[in-house]
């Protein structure tokens, strides 16, 4: 019994070590940005047009830009990936074929960002015939963070029991039926886990949108999804490393409005994942 004891114990303090590892580190690094961020936040900063060759002014075109690269690339995302994931969970065969697309997508989620960016100039940028636009970075990214969603929502529609299917077939439902008004419902949290996490890689790249549609320096706003914009993870970038001095507290406002605004949009989807949670039955 006393072994048991002391397993427990040394478990538990392993387990708080490498918490510990985890959140200290990150907490330091949000701390030091908010700390030398705050202090270059205010209205003018947020709401002005970049001067000076990005050294004074503000960040707004860098803001609305990423707003309008992740909206896209969830929009084109998120309907694909989840068709995708119930073609895998409800009507496929459980077959050597289904075996290593499902296989190909986890593997697809590892590919580092930079081949995903050359991956989207070859093909939206040059075959397409797109430009370097809104259009191809949003696609870029989309097909980036497919993989994830693909990943998660299958996991979340197979979490479903299989009872609810049993007795919606039972009671006359259609397949489909069964899984727009009973599977889909119940798996909306995890879908929107998925959600979440494309969400914060789409956001936070920059490898992708450098080859499809980041602006050095763009003083006014996008006209259309055909146009060149700039973007909040390039433009950090590029004041950090490519124009010289810079004030510091810009650069520590930039990334200061960048993680604001991925744990803004983390939460809204937080939130509405918890409220669907709330409606389930088991």
């Amino acid at each position: 019994m006393k072994n048991s004891y002391k397993n427990q114990n040394i478990a538990f303090f392993l387990l708080f070590l490498s918490t510990l590892l985890i959140v200290v580190p990150v907490g330091l690094i949000v701390l030091v940005i908010i700390q030398k961020g705050l202090p270059a936040i205010n209205w003018q900063f947020l709401s002005d047009m970049p001067r000076q060759g990005m050294r004074a002014g503000g960040i707004f075109p860098a803001i609305i830009g990423t707003v309008y690269l992740v909206v896209g690339a969830i929009m084109f995302a998120l309907p694909i990936g989840l068709l995708s994931a119930i073609y895998l969970s409800e009507y496929s065969k459980d077959d050597l074929l289904t075996r290593l697309i499902k296989l190909a997508i986890v593997n697809l989620a590892g590919v580092p960002s930079v081949v995903y960016g050359l991956f989207g100039l070859a093909l939206f940028v040059v075959f397409f015939k797109f430009g370097v636009s809104i259009l191809s970075g949003s696609l870029t990214l989309g097909i980036m963070i497919l993989p994830v969603i693909i990943t998660t929502s299958r996991e979340a529609l197979e979490s479903v029991p299989q009872s609810f299917r049993e007795v919606s077939l039972s009671l006359g439902a259609s397949k489909w039926q069964t899984i727009r008004h009973i599977v889909l419902p119940n798996a909306i949290p995890g879908i929107l886990t998925g959600t979440i996490l494309g969400l914060g890689r789409a956001a936070g790249e920059t490898a992708p949108i450098l080859f499809t549609v980041a602006a050095f320096y763009l003083p006014r706003l996008p006209k259309s999804v055909f146009d060149q914009a700039m973007a909040l993870p390039y433009h950090l970038y590029v004041i950090s490393t490519q124009v010289p001095n810079v004030d510091e507290k810009i650069r520590y406002g930039t990334a200061f409005v960048l993680l604001t605004l991925v744990l803004f949009m983390n939460l809204v989807a937080i939130i509405i994942r918890y409220k669907f949670r709330k409606k389930k039955k088991w």
